[in-house]
């Protein structure tokens, strides 16, 4: 052995150890800091739209769970500011929230894809935000009524058949619209019902054959209707299957065309970003990585798991960096994509 390497050997290792205890004295300090922050505080999860609808749904659950996992163990509370289709709450989160901890959100699905197919209306900028987790994601699907002429994939090929939607904005709407005009499928767009309650009912009446919605509201809504064999689902709208749903078409596979299959799949892809809280543009670094940690421990945490069960809330759980993964991918398409799916969602209504 040579002479000097003992000694450097355990000089390294002497200054690792030290290192390690100043690291473990750092994180101690700062989880100290953020308690006394947090103890007696306040923390907001701000969501654009009104009570009762899933972006409420997964808000209320993170309001019930998440204050525990924080240091200091803070109320949570939650804060709708409905209108724009979530644009309002989205533009004052970006612009005017707080980034000290005591706002979150829970925002639209769609941001990171407005952001780049309406610049000049979306005041936000979605690189400066980071994703904490996903509750859900929330993929649509689009279903066919019982006694409908065209009840598979390749009668819809040969048969005119009917689609009910609210309007040209709705995301669920612009499923139906994509589609028919990427594919050699004979959609008929018929828009103007006022909510997809409506557009259920008038499902249920026969005068659409078939209509779209995120599954998880087909399944709080119509699950005695899926049941009966009432309505069934035959095309989905994702990047991959929604479980339990293989053998359920993906619109996707329909398209053979690369450039229109690149923009169907940013099209698909803010189905993942689904029902996800999100921290502030300029929160720092401690504090979103305190925020990650504590969503992961809530997750898996059995009194949550207890309480989505209970309720029957869907879970399809990822993390920040995941979600950091999928909103990159979104916001990486290339402009032509964008392009094309925005010459999609005009003409295919008509």
């Amino acid at each position: 052995m040579e002479r000097g390497i003992m000694p450097n050997m355990i000089r390294l290792a002497t200054a690792g150890a030290i290192a390690a205890l100043l690291s473990v004295g750092q994180v101690s300090a700062q989880s100290e800091n953020l308690a006394e922050f947090f103890e007696g505080e306040t923390v907001t999860i701000l969501t654009g739209h009104p009570p009762g609808g899933s972006y409420d749904l997964y808000a209320q659950l993170a309001a019930r769970h998440l204050g525990k996992h924080i240091p200091g163990n803070p109320e949570v509370i939650v804060q709708h500011m409905p209108g724009g289709g979530g644009s309002i709450a989205s533009a004052h989160f970006a612009n005017r929230s707080t980034n000290d901890g005591t706002v979150i959100g829970l925002l639209p699905e769609p941001l990171a894809a407005k952001q780049l197919m309406e610049p000049e209306s979306s005041h936000w900028d979605l690189n400066e935000m980071r994703y904490i987790g996903r509750f859900n994601d929330v993929r649509s699907v689009m279903m066919v009524r019982d006694g409908a002429p065209a009840q598979t994939v390749e009668q819809l090929r040969e048969i005119e058949s009917p689609v009910g939607c609210t309007g040209t904005t709705s995301s669920s709407s612009q499923t139906g619209a994509v589609t028919r005009y990427f594919t050699d499928l004979k959609f008929r767009m018929v828009c103007g019902y006022d909510g997809s309650s409506s557009v259920i009912l008038a499902l249920t009446r026969g005068e659409v054959d078939l209509t779209s919605s995120v599954w998880t509201n087909w399944l709080s809504s119509q699950s005695e209707a899926i049941e009966s064999g009432a309505v069934k689902p035959i095309l989905q709208f994702g990047l991959e299957p929604i479980a339990g749903l293989e053998d359920v078409t993906l619109a996707i596979d329909l398209i053979d065309d690369p450039a229109a299959k690149s923009a169907m799949k940013f099209f698909a892809a803010s189905g993942e970003i689904g029902r996800s809280l999100i921290a502030p543009p300029g929160m720092s670094d401690e504090l979103y990585q305190m925020f990650t940690e504590a969503f992961d421990a809530m997750v898996t945490d059995p009194e949550f798991l207890a309480d989505t069960s209970e309720k029957g809330i869907p879970l399809n759980i990822l993390n920040g960096a995941g979600m950091e993964e999928v909103k990159t991918l979104i916001l990486s398409t290339p402009e032509e994509d964008v392009k094309l799916l925005a010459t999609a969602m005009d003409e295919g209504f008509n």
